[in-house]
């Protein structure tokens, strides 16, 4: 994929093409982004629907001087992704687990570790660790200073220890 400031612009002027390309290449990863927020492949789907749909219709709200591309639209999906939960019923439980860890043990243990961090540190973290978006990016994406990202994620990944290590030794697989 080419300079974003040119995708943008082909994108912007209506070229299918460029947004093809863009969407191929972006959306696999902004889906699973999607799923791990909101926790329902479904959901996931219809949110990363929507917000290509919405930025092929109205590209004009990217500012290139302020981050990426990529970045800009994990912006708009985190915002779609909040608006979902606020529409939930608070009984409503959202659990889906997902394959392509080995052992789906392991998976569950590893997924109910990273469930149990606040929405705002599972993001990050997500972003950072799975993703590897820089600080930049992350800091456009969620609309902080990039101090306050590396910050938070240093408390997100001190969070996530805590948590992994109040789970058993045996649980983890681990054997002495």
């Amino acid at each position: 994929m080419g300079d974003d400031l040119e995708v943008w612009k082909k994108i912007a002027q209506g070229d299918a093409n460029a947004f093809d390309s863009f969407y191929r290449e972006t959306g696999p990863r902004f889906q699973s982004f999607l799923r791990h927020l909101v926790g329902n492949h479904q959901a996931a789907e219809d949110l990363a629907q929507e917000t290509f749909t919405q930025f092929w219709k109205r590209p004009n709200g990217f500012q290139p001087e302020r981050g990426t591309l990529r970045a800009y639209l994990y912006g708009i999906g985190r915002k779609r992704a909040a608006a979902w939960w606020r529409k939930q019923r608070p009984t409503e439980e959202v659990t889906e687990v997902e394959g392509g860890f080995g052992s789906e043990e392991a998976h569950s243990l590893v997924n109910d570790a990273f469930r149990r961090l606040p929405e705002e540190q599972r993001m990050l973290l997500w972003l950072r660790e799975v993703e590897g978006q820089p600080y930049a990016d992350i800091a456009l994406t969620l609309d902080i200073p990039v101090g306050t990202v590396r910050s938070r994620l240093f408390t997100a990944r001190e969070a996530l220890r805590r948590i992994w290590r109040s789970v058993p030794e045996d649980a983890r697989g681990n054997t002495k």
